[in-house]
């Protein structure tokens, strides 16, 4: 018998929310939807799925033994930027380390910002800082002075223009974007591509409010090049691997690093020191397929680590 799905109305009855924030949960790609031609539907696992992450934790009985989890499962939350490899890493480590990892996908600057405040275990970043032009430290220098920090590289990629098959409308570089017949599609704020993209924008002298589009903000790297293969718009700025998804052009404009920053706790120390041993593993880089867009010669390498995370970890 086949699954029942159900609409975002559907959806926001049984939560009792909005059908706005359905479709926010589905950007942000906390809640997974499939699409039948042009009506979205959520599977009734998927529900089932998002109701447990979402479910506060049970709170210790006064008379339950110390020392025994109630669970053998630790829940890790991961926020931050979207990525394949990312969404890869999370199915492949809950599998093999018998973990219940929780994607949160806000983007960079936001994930970042959810680690600062203890709300999430680890943060999966690429912010280009405007200044140094240096990705992602000095971020971390900044919010973090006391925390056990590591960060560690999961990949290069290539950002970059994502336009139509054949590039109709010519476009190779910034300029090309304040054409009056040229049609532009954005991430949201803090994303790290919005911040790569404006930081481009400000050394070529461009001012946002002369390209048409650039207030049309998607939440991840395939809903922004969708609206190119489905001729929403003429081209949107992101990363190499999302226009070989949908069988679109891609012109190279910058290589940038994407990292995944770990803060321990002594709850998440254990299992976060496994993450970072599977990440490490050849098992997991042997699990690695369609690495277009990607350079992975540094993965697992640790790129900064805070003296407290060297006294507690021997990672």
């Amino acid at each position: 018998m086949d699954e029942k799905a159900y609409t975002p109305d559907e959806v926001a009855q049984i939560f009792q929310i909005s059908k706005h924030t359905v479709y926010e949960l589905i950007k942000r790609g906390e809640l997974q939807a499939f699409k039948i031609g042009n009506k979205m539907r959520i599977e009734h696992s998927e529900l089932e799925r998002f109701k447990e992450n979402t479910k506060a934790p049970a709170k210790k009985s006064p008379t339950e033994p110390t020392g025994i989890p109630s669970n053998p499962a630790q829940s890790i939350r991961l926020s931050g930027s979207h990525d394949f490899l990312v969404e890869h890493f999370a199915k492949q480590a809950a599998t093999a380390l018998n973990l219940q990892i929780q994607p949160s996908y806000i983007g960079s600057l936001e994930g970042l910002m959810m680690l600062y405040r203890g709300q999430c275990d680890i943060a999966a970043i690429h912010l280009l800082d405007p200044t140094s032009q240096e990705y992602n430290l000095p971020f971390i220098h900044q919010l973090f002075v006391y925390e056990s920090i590591l960060v560690l590289r999961l990949a290069a990629r290539q950002q970059g223009f994502i336009v139509a098959k054949g590039n109709p409308k010519n476009i190779h570089d910034f300029t090309d974007l304040t054409r009056h017949n040229v049609q532009f599609v954005n991430r949201q704020k803090g994303a790290g591509t919005r911040f790569l993209l404006d930081s481009k924008l400000s050394i070529n002298g461009i001012e946002p409010n002369k390209i048409a589009g650039y207030s049309n903000e998607e939440w991840n790297h395939l809903s922004a090049a969708s609206y190119i293969s489905r001729g929403m718009a003429d081209v949107t700025f992101g990363i190499q691997s999302a226009a070989s998804h949908l069988g679109l052009d891609f012109i190279p404009v910058a290589k940038e690093n994407f990292d995944l920053v770990f803060r321990f706790s002594a709850e998440n120390k254990q299992s976060l020191t496994n993450l970072i041993e599977y990440l490490q593993s050849p098992s997991f880089k042997d699990s690695l397929t369609d690495l277009e867009g990607y350079d992975i010669s540094e993965l697992g390498k640790i790129t900064y680590q805070t003296s407290q995370t060297e006294e507690t970890t021997t990672c």
